[in-house]
């Protein structure tokens, strides 16, 4: 079996990239060539959003959408590269060894959460990162109400005061009270390096996470770390103890492992460094996109972050670029100058803001306004209708 563009993984830059190599096939008026997508379901997981609860229903199917464009998908994992002989093994869903070749890999294989040599991290953490280990942590907070009221019981510990850190913290309070009760005492904290409150993410929005926090009874242990975990609790590095049957590790990222199979430069984070059409650099045949990539945004120097909102104009690019360059045609430089954040704060609201200096433009209401529709409706994938989902992965595309 062989395809001529295979994408591996069906997160955002995985789906746009399907998207966009479809949409200049389309153009080009050929059927003579294949995209294919192989991931271990046949859906995008919505995991900006694993903080929240019922992340079950965090994903959208992609298997109609991937018919109407004309993108095959198979179910497996992916578990070697062979950049020589242009081929990638798998195991399938029967659990048997398979191979499939290409003639240019898009690797939109994602990333995850760095889980560093703490003593009993591994066993005694929760994480949010990925579906599976964000539904873990649901069904143990569920489980919380039947045990005896305790210290540990009711507080929950974040290890990481960066944005999945205080997105998830800022959720939790609600969250504990709905499921305890709403008079439970519940005690949520966060652990940060930082010296201050928010301090990973700027001045212009560390007054929105103060005013959030302390609506929420949020509290931060700021210049502090983890330095163990057990089943009681954690220890911190300045030597005090905090009892807490939950214990959220929100520190850090990695790119996907499969990265270490190509050769190349990369990052502090394991992202391949890609030239400015997002081929790996000293790799012919090999695209990388989305948190496997290490990419320039601009000419100032700033580089693509492990975010969606690089993710899918990435996604674009690097699958149009796949695809022209099988074409003959122009590849398009990838370019995304605007830069933006929007934190969502818990019942007190959002805080959105522009630029790299994070300058806020909206605060509260307004911006859990704006957070719910960029959760719910933006970064979602289009309809299943052929017209609208190829206009829809136009590199070119203004991104607002």
């Amino acid at each position: 079996m062989k395809s001529n563009i295979l994408i591996i993984g069906s997160g955002f830059a995985g789906v746009w990239s399907a998207l966009s190599a479809a949409r200049l096939l389309d153009q080009a008026q050929r059927d003579d060539l294949s995209i294919s997508v192989l991931a271990p379901q046949p859906e995008l997981r919505i995991r900006p959003r694993f903080y929240e609860a019922d992340v079950h229903s965090m994903k959208a199917s992609v298997s109609d959408l991937f018919e109407a464009v004309g993108v095959r998908f198979i179910t497996g994992n992916a578990e070697g590269i062979d950049a020589a002989g242009r081929s990638v093994s798998y195991t399938d869903t029967n659990g048997q060894r398979q191979q499939i070749g290409y003639e240019r890999l898009i690797l939109a294989a994602g990333s995850q959460v760095a889980r560093p040599a703490v003593p009993g991290l591994a066993e005694h953490v929760f994480d949010v990162d990925q579906m599976e280990s964000a539904i873990k942590l649901e069904q143990h907070l569920a489980g919380l109400a039947a045990l005896p009221t305790s210290p540990a019981r009711n507080t929950v510990v974040v290890c990481g005061g960066g944005f999945t850190g205080i997105e998830t913290a800022t959720e939790m309070p609600a969250r504990l009270r709905t499921l305890l009760g709403s008079d439970a005492p519940v005690r949520v904290l966060v652990v940060d390096r930082g010296a201050k409150i928010g301090a990973a993410l700027g001045a212009g929005i560390t007054p929105s996470i103060i005013a959030a926090c302390e609506q929420a009874g949020v509290e931060w242990r700021a210049g502090t770390s983890v330095v163990a975990v057990d089943a009681g609790g954690v220890t911190l590095d300045n030597g005090e103890y905090i009892a807490s049957n939950t214990v959220i590790w929100t520190v850090g990222v990695k790119a996907s492992p499969l990265t270490a199979q190509v050769d190349g430069e990369r990052d502090n984070f394991g992202r391949l460094k890609v030239d400015d059409h997002l081929r790996v650099i000293g790799q012919e045949h090999i695209y990388a996109t989305g948190d496997t990539a290490w990419a320039a945004v601009d000419e100032l120097g700033n580089h693509a972050l492990m975010t969606c909102q690089h993710a899918i104009p990435m996604g674009r690019h690097s699958g149009n670029n796949a695809m022209a360059d099988l074409l003959g045609m122009q590849p398009v430089v990838y370019r995304q100058p605007k830069y933006v954040t929007c934190l969502d704060l818990g019942d007190w609201g959002a805080a959105f803001s522009e630029g790299w200096e994070r300058e806020l433009k909206l605060h509260g209401q307004e911006g859990k306004d704006l957070k719910r529709q960029i959760n719910s409706v933006w970064i979602y994938p289009p309809a299943a209708d052929r017209a609208l989902a190829l206009a829809a992965a136009d590199p070119l595309i203004a991104i607002v």
